[in-house]
């Protein structure tokens, strides 16, 4: 009866008028930027933040949710009908979808990477109003010492599921840490790495450092490398896909729906890790493998219904325990904390019209994208079409605004350019930039929590392992880490990321 009654207070918040046009708002602008290749949802909800400061945080958070979900729909069409993934997650979907679409059969593999979107955002949305609650419970139990405990373990996940060199991911979460100690000290009051400058003594911009590292780097990428952009369009085809395609795609969807339920909770990029963990599962389970890269209806299905459901269940841990699962989720917490919420299990019993909205806007977002994609492709297709010479200039106007107005400081654009170089340097030396901003997020939690459990314990750093939930995430943290410095598991760990790339 909770449960029920949990999810009717969420859509009576959801389904207000105010919060349905925010949910649309957020899911339009989300396949916008989804259909766009190389702006990304990451750089988008960064560019966006100063935005949210003047509406309710329901309706805030409703429709950074939609923007995250609603890019997972439009990179899939830009996978499809050009072979460029709008999203990373969409990359394996480019593989067997655009060959689809140069056999004539666009339309089918736009409706079936639509369908299995829906049914897995569905499942999942379900799973997030099922575990959230117990989970928070839990939570509750949670002292200083298993909170750091967990909080490295995140990191340390972070580090395991980034892309290239662990040295590389575990240096950035390390410099993550190190730019989220800018400021005064929480304790003590000290200004801490400042440099003499009074700007940064309440720490660095979060905004000016995701919109720098994620938005202008992202565009110092795309002005450096023309895409050649062959776009799909002679002949879309028939939307609703046969019969035929339908029996090839049930079991595909429902896999790829399971194995991004369980793997979008994972810290660093579980959505990624989904989508080619179920292309390779789809492979290998054919009666027919040699039709994979040739335009397979399971090479399509099942990657896309397991990148939305990790989209969705991303949203547990941030929900919970207030730990991000991904950059997003990061932003998320952002979010949440300029409106004052602080993030935790905390949300759910003091602000449970915020947590159940939020849980049931997923559901009514993931049907208006449903309703709306499919007939506005003839528009996707047209916004493909359009130079980036002429977005770019539009993009960094924003940058520079959203940015500027959250605090009205002009340090704040020198902090976006000078990250905005960092994140493009860093591209080009392949470091991944998601875990330096799990770090920067994460670092002054981390920090409060270790200080705060050794004051409590005396100074005694036993109680990080003499109480049994903090031994046991240490004690995971360290098997996670061991495992990926195993060259076998590291050796097949970069043939994974190599073939998510393709």
């Amino acid at each position: 009866m909770d449960f029920m009654s949990n999810l009717a207070l969420g859509f009576s918040v959801a389904s207000t008028m105010e919060n349905l046009a925010f949910c649309l708002i957020g899911a339009l602008l989300g396949t916008l930027i989804g259909v766009l290749p190389g702006i990304g949802a990451t750089a988008t909800i960064a560019m966006l933040l100063p935005i949210t400061f003047q509406l309710e945080p329901v309706s805030s958070l409703i429709m950074l949710a939609g923007i995250y979900y609603g890019a997972q729909y439009g990179g899939s069409t830009t996978a499809i009908l050009i072979n460029m993934p709008g999203e990373s997650s969409s990359a394996v979907t480019a593989i067997d979808g655009y060959q689809m679409a140069r056999q004539g059969r666009a339309g089918a593999a736009l409706a079936v990477a639509a369908i299995g979107s829906f049914f897995a955002g569905t499942v999942a949305t379900f799973l997030v109003a099922i575990f959230a609650p117990p989970l928070t419970t839990i939570a509750l139990k949670f002292g200083s010492a298993e909170y750091f405990s967990l909080l490295v373990l995140g990191l340390i996940m972070s580090v395991a599921l980034a892309h290239g060199s662990v040295l590389k991911a575990l240096a950035m979460v390390v410099l993550g840490l190190l730019l989220g100690m800018v400021g005064n000290d929480v304790y003590e009051g000290t200004p801490r790495f400042t440099m003499g400058i009074t700007a940064f003594a309440d720490g660095l911009n979060f905004v000016a450092l995701a919109v720098g590292v994620f938005g202008i780097a992202e565009i110092l990428r795309n002005l450096e490398n023309e895409h050649d952009r062959a776009v799909v369009t002679s002949h879309v085809g028939r939307l609703w896909p046969s019969r035929t395609d339908f029996r090839a795609m049930i079991a595909p969807i429902l896999r790829g729906t399971g194995l991004g339920a369980v793997l979008g909770i994972l810290p660093g990029g579980g959505a990624i890790l989904a989508s080619f963990a179920s292309y390779t599962v789809e492979k290998r389970l054919s009666k027919n493998p040699k039709e994979f890269g040739h335009g397979a209806i399971a090479g399509v299905a099942g990657p896309e219904s397991a990148n939305n459901a990790g989209a969705q269940t991303s949203f547990i841990p941030l929900l919970t325990l207030g730990i991000p699962a991904n950059p997003v989720m990061a932003l998320m917490i952002g979010a949440m904390i300029i409106q004052g919420i602080v993030p935790g299990p905390n949300v759910a019993i003091e602000q449970p019209g915020l947590f159940w909205g939020v849980i049931a806007s997923m559901w009514i977002g993931n049907l208006m994208l449903v309703i709306l994609n499919l007939p506005l492709i003839g528009l996707w297709v047209k916004l493909l079409t359009v130079p980036y010479f002429i977005l770019f200039p539009i993009i960094m106007a924003m940058c520079a605004i959203g940015v500027y107005s959250v605090n009205s400081n002009i340090y704040d654009l020198y902090a976006v350019a000078f990250f905005g170089l960092l994140g493009y340097v860093m591209g080009k030396l392949r470091f991944e930039p998601a875990p330096l901003l799990l770090g920067f997020v994460l670092g002054p939690l981390l920090e409060e929590h270790l200080r705060r459990a050794m004051i409590l314990s005396r100074g005694d750093p036993m109680t990080f392992v003499t109480r049994p939930i903090s031994l046991t995430l240490l004690v995971l943290a360290c098997i996670v880490l061991v495992l990926v410095l195993v060259p076998a598991v590291r050796r097949n760990r970069a043939e994974v990321f190599t073939e998510s790339e393709v």
